[in-house]
């Protein structure tokens, strides 16, 4: 297609959101005029589900739960007065809680102030905070924030040692709905620890975001903790970044949490029109569509140019993963469906990828997120009339035309700058998007039975390993490994038992293991 073509075709997809300051431009992406008019009654059906969601229908039918992020924003459009009172209530709150760490009133009991925050949670209730923290913490905010968002002890060491003689003024996060998933519980029990072994009372630091009557709830109140905050029913782990699992930790490092409220306000209103040009959802999960054929059938790389959206690609990972991936569609027919989402930032993967991506395997479409504003201020040149943030504009110009040279599709998301309200929005329509392409493929995008899968599995491991521990440890003389299965009736298990032992030595966890490790057949395990 020629400059020219290129030009009006640029202009007749392009939309502009005055009062956001975004633009999204879908030109890049090589769909027709054909395929618009073929996806048009798809696109019908997604928008009268999206309408049925936020009037409260039930959305996960494993939890019969209704899925409600976008009330968050706006409470007046939540289905019952009970839950908009939550809502305001919640947030309320948290902004008098936040007040009091701030100017001291709340205070721990051997420090003036609070100084720092350890955030412990995993999944949505990571991922979302840290990209958040990553996007606006201020440069001098009233709180550090560390983030412990995973089972592995020596990453939970290299988050502690830091801060460990300011343990006395750092106030902790637990984040879980339930209060039983495995990893957020390991961390918790991990920190209490540290602050045991420095004679401080963690219910003198301890905050829980969770759900009504969870175990962590009951716990925290049991004990006296600082304070809880609810984790509604209704609003998933990968939605809940404007509920107090966002919003509470945004908050204590200074952010504005009104502004990015107020701004997936603006962005959810414009989401909801129900007309393709006119909402930029709409467009985006178009462009998905085609890009994989309504089948994921390629990858989306995400490339925002700004170090301070570093984090975005791995927000979305699992927004669009989680949601999308799923073996069956509404209908119960094997589908396989879902989008592989990776990314980093412009303009450090022009030095990795985009090699590839322009002249490898054509197998994704990319996603380039510009941001017009370069700093907070004046930028010298680096060159005569030429700014080191004019090099990142032209990068990104040069690298999405390289591209369409080449036949790789790509869409590109541009907003005015990165603060609260840009980045509220950016959130909200991510998870429309997510929404409606949902409804394109006729998967359910708000429930997640594989991952309910994989913590069965992990839980069926530890149970083997205790067993494989009691037995070892009582007998007098080393056995086999197919001997060891036997007594423990798991001799379908013997690579899962032979794994489970290398970790035990290596971890001096009462377990020795004879012969050569490298042919697992010959080797004998005792009691060390």
């Amino acid at each position: 297609m020629n400059a020219a073509l290129l030009w009006q075709r640029y202009q007749s997809w392009l939309y502009y959101h005055a009062d956001l300051g975004f633009y999204l431009d879908i030109s890049r992406m090589r769909f027709n005029d054909d395929f618009v008019q073929a996806l048009q009654p798809k696109l019908e059906h997604a928008f009268r589900s999206m309408a049925d969601l936020e009037a409260g229908a039930i959305a996960n039918p494993d939890e019969e739960r209704m899925v409600g992020h976008y009330w968050l924003r706006d409470p007046d459009l939540a289905p019952t007065l009970e839950l908009k009172s939550e809502i305001e209530s919640t947030l309320k709150k948290i902004e008098t809680f936040v007040s009091g760490v701030h100017d001291g009133s709340i205070q721990p009991p051997v420090a003036p102030k609070f100084t720092d925050i350890v955030s412990i949670g995993i999944g949505g209730s990571a991922l979302g905070p840290e990209f958040v923290a990553q996007a606006l913490s201020p440069d001098d905010p009233p709180l550090n924030i560390h983030f412990i968002d995973n089972t592995d002890p020596a990453g939970i060491d290299r988050v502690i040692h830091p801060i460990r003689d300011r343990l006395n003024s750092t106030l902790v996060l637990i984040i879980s709905k339930s209060g039983g998933t495995p990893e957020t519980r390991n961390g918790m029990i991990e920190v209490q620890s540290a602050y045991a072994d420095q004679h401080l009372v963690f219910s003198n630091y301890g905050v829980a975001i969770t759900g009504h009557g969870s175990q962590l709830e009951r716990q925290a109140i049991t004990e006296g903790w600082l304070a809880t905050f609810p984790m509604h029913d209704w609003v998933g782990g990968r939605t809940s970044e404007l509920s107090a699992v966002g919003l509470l930790p945004a908050a204590l490092q200074g952010i504005d949490i009104r502004a990015m409220l107020a701004g997936a306000k603006a962005m959810d209103k414009a989401t909801r029109i129900p007309d393709l040009k006119s909402n930029p959802a709409a467009l985006m999960a178009l462009a998905w569509y085609f890009a994989g054929n309504g089948k994921g059938e390629k990858d989306m790389v995400v490339l925002p140019y700004k170090d301070s959206l570093l984090l975005f690609s791995r927000y979305l990972q699992q927004l669009i993963m989680e949601s999308l991936g799923k073996e069956r569609d509404l209908d119960g027919n094997l589908v396989y469906q879902g989008i592989a989402v990776y990314g980093n930032k412009g303009s450090t993967d022009q030095h990795a990828y985009v090699q590839q991506l322009r002249e490898g395997v054509p197998n994704f479409f990319a996603t380039f997120i510009e941001v017009l504003e370069d700093r907070n201020g004046r930028s010298i040149e680096v060159e005569p009339g030429i700014t080191s943030g004019d090099y990142l504009s032209g990068l990104l110009q040069g690298t999405r035309q390289a591209l369409y040279e080449n036949q790789r599709d790509s869409i590109t998301l541009t907003i005015p700058q990165v603060n609260p309200y840009t980045v509220g929005a950016l959130i909200a329509l991510y998870e429309r998007t997510v929404g409606l392409y949902g409804c394109l493929i006729n998967v359910n995008a708000y429930h997640q039975p594989g991952v309910e899968a994989g913590k069965r599995a992990a839980a069926s491991v530890l149970d083997l390993q205790n067993r494989v521990i009691k037995v070892v440890v009582q007998e007098s003389d080393p056995m086999s490994l197919v001997d060891l299965a036997k007594k423990i009736q798991a001799t379908d298990h013997v690579e899962i038992i032979y794994k489970i032992l290398r970790h035990l030595e290596a971890n001096c966890r009462r377990i020795k293991l004879y012969g050569d490790l490298g042919q697992p057949e010959t080797l004998t395990v005792g009691k060390r």
